[in-house]
């Protein structure tokens, strides 16, 4: 169900009255408005054929009243973009408010903002430093917005209005190389959008709407070395205001709706512009508004609310948020004759800033269709905000998890061509290899078995740690995409074999590889698994020396976690004698299980970090601080997940303490040995090594680990590893969003309940 027209809800006294809009007063901030923002954008075409397109957005956002005057107190924002349409790239400067820690921090504390008390942690722990994650930075000084003219300055980016009518827009970062200086002349008059105006806002606030949908653009754009004097563009100008209604006139529910929306601008090639957008209650699902408008050649305004704007196809994921977006839409409106396809210039226009939550799609569309019969085309913007796929770790490790999967299934899909035939065999090109092969064959009998346990998708926060460690120092993981499947496939492919070896029946809540494709091929499956991943070293755009550097760290990590299963498959019985009778042996049984953990499990976990780093274009020290990380993590993961299993028991959870009843030495045994005495070590060792299946026996074990704290110990052990490895990496990277969720995700690592 519709909702009913705005404007029967609120509508402020400085509002613009029926009729045209008087831009010399309306352009000007407005005193009702607790959220206010100008926004331009432009598709440019530069000297030397060049094909850019950008935007900029200036803020404004009521954070308190001033208890007399009850005049509002500001912060302000600016986020400004540009789209390199000829090399797909896409530059991005997002500048909060300077007080944005403290009055972050204020929220955060009382709960709000973040749900997840991971990141919550995080965000706080960061915040105390005063700073923001990048890529947000602080304003350097109070912005300036004038009262009696259109004269916005936000740390000297500007937009102004000059005497005869044209909107000034100048930015500029020094650091990332950035400029814009141009000039929008409006070419149509300003025209409403919504309901006469009137919109809902995101957060159960009204807002006035208005926009002047065709500008002329004159001027130039620095990018990087490049300075490009424009020589045709359109321009777009918006400006929207507003604040929540009385107390009387809002519902109860209203100030608890998550509103997201879609945003569509288009200028076409006959003369027409048109926008549209649709405000939707992620939790309900409800319409809450949704337009379109059509300004006709002649500047006239024609609307509807009876359209559909859909995605299709397939969606683009995000490496640094794991958010997915659609790249393609369709917008059809069958009152104005309208049916058009949307298509991304390219799909990494992802916006990342804590304005949003935590990232929003804007960017470059390129549209055709109809209108009215008639083919049209031109140029577009798309804005895509709210829509998240995770609000908590859990969440966000599922859509790593969800990554992971498409880029296993990109690399080694189940139907192909000749050319992926000839390359999963050997290399493109090598036709002679895949002579009288039956493809069939070779898919059931060699992909079918490892997509058998990737399918099923694992926790891969390995898959993680190589695009985390690109992104934290400063590299760009969307063009490496593909190596999430490399630490999949390497883990992968030590599981299936790993499950022969131990004869486990069960892997990732299905039949292990070999129960349903035999033993022969689940182990050679399981060892391909390790060389799959060629592909990923093949494809990454690094030099000779990089790829021989990343060979090197690959197999090494392999020669380290298959020296750590033979050590595990060996077991620590042999020591045992000796420990229940020596103090000196008992406590060394710690260090083995140590070293095998670090083998096993940590020292892949470290090469994977080091590839990111590498890949990130990262320096020596980071290198190695990172790698010594994800070491640290590797071993704390092994460690509680030894805790895990015993806390299971005492939980009434889905583990109940196999690792005793398969006799194994874990960390907590071999540590509860280090401090027993000789009469507890040989009871303790009497149960495990029965393999025993008797509650009974389990429950006396665990409760003798519980008289001398032995779990308790070992987490306390394992944060206290992962937190010193924190420290020293900490002061070498760049406070930012990735490093973030780095830091709640190794808690969430420690913390977890699974």
């Amino acid at each position: 169900m519709k909702k009913k027209p705005a404007a029967e809800k609120f509508f402020a006294a400085d509002w613009p009255k029926d009729g045209p809009i008087d831009l010399n007063i309306h352009d000007l901030p407005h005193a009702s408005s607790t959220t206010e923002w100008w926004y331009m954008h432009s598709h440019i075409r530069a000297k030397g054929g060049r094909n850019l397109s950008l935007f900029a957005s200036f803020f404004r956002h009521a954070i308190s009243f001033d208890k007399k005057t009850k005049a509002p107190n500001y912060a302000h924002s600016v986020i400004w973009g540009i789209s390199d349409i000829d090399n797909k790239k896409y530059h991005t400067v997002s500048l909060v408010d300077k007080r944005a820690p403290k009055l972050g921090l204020e929220r955060l504390k009382k709960g709000e903002l973040v749900k997840d008390p991971f990141i919550r942690r995080a965000a706080i722990e960061m915040l105390s430093k005063g700073v923001m994650p990048y890529p947000d930075e602080l304003l350097v000084k109070d912005p300036t917005i004038s009262q009696k003219e259109l004269h916005l300055n936000y740390d000297g980016n500007t937009f102004k209005k000059l005497d005869d009518g044209t909107y000034q827009l100048h930015l500029l970062h020094k650091e990332l190389q950035l400029g814009v200086d141009i000039n929008f002349k409006p070419q149509k008059p300003p025209t409403r959008h919504g309901d006469n105006g009137v919109v809902r806002g995101v957060s159960a606030e009204d807002m006035f709407y208005y926009f002047i949908p065709k500008c002329k653009v004159t001027g130039s754009v620095k990018l990087k070395k490049e300075k490009l004097e424009i020589t045709s563009a359109t321009g777009w100008y918006d400006h929207e205001f507003g604040c929540h209604a009385k107390k009387e006139d809002a519902g109860k529910d209203e100030a608890k709706k998550d509103v997201s929306w879609n945003w569509i601008a288009m200028q076409l090639d006959n003369g027409c512009e048109l926008t549209a957008y649709d405000l939707i209650d992620l939790k309900t699902g409800e319409d809450c508004g949704s337009f379109v408008i059509l300004i006709d050649e002649k500047g006239k305004r024609h609307h509807s609310n009876k359209f559909k704007l859909k995605q299709h196809g397939e969606l683009w994921t995000s490496t640094r948020t794991f958010n997915e977006y659609p790249t393609h839409w369709t917008l059809e409106a069958p009152e104005l004759g309208l049916k058009v396809k949307a298509e991304a210039a390219f799909p990494n226009q992802e916006f990342a800033t804590v304005i949003s939550k935590p990232a929003f799609w804007e960017g470059r569309m390129n549209i055709t269709g109809t209108l009215k019969g008639k083919k049209v085309s031109g140029p577009g913007y798309i804005e895509r905000h709210g829509f998240v796929n995770s609000s908590n770790m859990k969440e966000f490790l599922k859509a790593v998890s969800k990554a992971t999967l498409n880029s296993v299934q990109q690399i080694i899909p189940l139907a192909f061509g000749q050319e992926k035939f000839e390359e999963l065999v050997s290399k493109k090109g090598n036709t002679h290899l895949t002579r009288g092969l039956d493809k069939q064959a070779y898919i059931e009998k060699f992909i079918k078995p490892i997509r058998e346990i990737t399918d099923r998708s694992g926790k891969s926060w390995r898959s993680y740690a190589t695009i985390a460690c690109c992104d934290a120092v400063g590299g760009n993981s969307q063009v490496a995409i593909d190596w999430l499947a490399l630490p999949e496939m390497m883990h992968v492919g030590s599981l299936m074999v790993d499950d022969v070896q131990d004869k486990s029946l069960v892997r990732r809540g299905g039949p292990a590889a070999h129960v349903v494709h035999g033993e022969a091929t689940a182990i050679n499956s399981g060892t391909a698994a390790y060389f799959l991943g060629q592909y990923c070293i093949y494809h990454v755009d690094k030099s000779f020396e990089e790829k021989v550097q990343i060979y090197n760290w690959y197999f090494e990590a392999m020669r380290a976690s298959h020296s750590g299963q033979a050590m595990d498959i060996y077991g620590l019985d042999y020591m045992m004698p000796a420990a229940l009778k020596e103090d000196k042996t008992a406590k060394l049984l710690q260090q083995r299980v140590i070293a095998t953990h670090r083998l096993k499990s940590a020292a892949p976990a470290a090469y994977l970090a080091r590839i990111g780093v590498l890949l990130g274009q990262g320096s020596q020290e980071q290198v190695e601080a990172m790698g010594n990380y994800f070491e640290a993590l590797g071993i704390s993961f092994q460690i509680i997940d030894d805790t895990l299993n015993l806390k299971g028991f005492k939980d009434n959870l889905k583990t109940k303490a196999e690792d005793i009843t398969a006799g194994k030495i874990t960390y907590p045994i071999a540590k509860a040995m280090a401090v027993m005495n000789k009469a507890e070590r040989k009871r303790l060792w009497q149960i495990v090594s029965a393999k025993t299946s008797d509650m009974k026996l389990i429950g006396e074990a665990i409760a003798m680990l519980d008289k001398h704290r032995v779990i308790e110990t070992c987490e306390h052990e394992a944060k206290t590893i992962l937190e010193n490895a924190w420290r020293k990496m900490d002061p070498l990277l760049r406070d930012s969003m990735v490093k973030l969720n780095l830091r709640a995700f190794s808690w969430f690592v420690l913390e977890r309940t699974y």
